[in-house]
């Protein structure tokens, strides 16, 4: 997939797709010293990690302008939705991310896509505690849904919606989950992976 193709499948804007663009040229750059994602994955990037992040966007609330992304590594889904939703008025994101390195990458690449509304904390997700408390708290790839969920509630708490790319175990992940949270959960087919779902959580409270 190229971006233009990229493009076409989300319908983003042309200033959204030069922000993903700018994106891509500090993570090309920054992959050949670090290994932010697997080298494997590279010459189909664009679909495999910007459209599977830039799907999710569509099923955030229309209203919604806060967003936290928890582990955000190499800016999958984090920094990708930042972009979409800079086109949002007063828009902001926090990317979470404890690895010196990926951080210091992730700061990068929202200062070249030129995003103001993006902070990045340099921290353990236990140690950090956000006031207010996002409308949308994201994650991919980063822990089996009952500890994410623990994560997840210390950032979002009870009135935020979730989004959580997950893979062919969603069902016993969900069922595991059951055992210590009351959630409302929809379930959307992934666009990139025949097995995945992302998983829209609300409602989230210990049970």
């Amino acid at each position: 997939m190229t971006p233009d193709e990229f493009a076409a499948a989300t319908n983003v804007s042309r200033e959204t797709l030069e922000r993903l663009k700018a994106m891509d040229r500090v993570l090309i750059e920054w992959s050949d010293r670090h290994n932010l994602i697997a080298k494997s994955t590279l010459p189909d990037r664009w679909e495999r990690h910007y459209l599977d992040s830039a799907q999710i966007a569509a099923l955030l609330p229309a209203d919604a302008k806060t967003l936290a992304d928890l582990g955000s590594g190499a800016g999958f889904p984090g920094l990708v939705l930042a972009a979409i939703l800079a086109d949002r008025d007063g828009a902001s994101v926090t990317l979470i991310e404890s690895t010196g390195k990926k951080a210091a990458f992730l700061r990068e690449a929202a200062r070249a896509m030129g995003l103001s509304g993006v902070t990045v904390i340099p921290e353990r997700i236990e140690a950090v505690k956000l006031s207010p408390r996002p409308e949308i708290v994201t994650a991919r790839a980063l822990a089996r849904l009952p500890k994410l969920l623990e994560y997840a509630h210390e950032i979002g708490g009870e009135n935020a919606k979730y989004f959580f790319p997950k893979g062919q175990d969603v069902e016993a992940e969900l069922a595991e989950a059951a055992t210590y949270w009351q959630m409302t959960v929809k379930r959307h087919k992934s666009l990139t992976s025949p097995s995945g779902t992302i998983l829209e959580i609300g409602k989230l409270a210990r049970a």
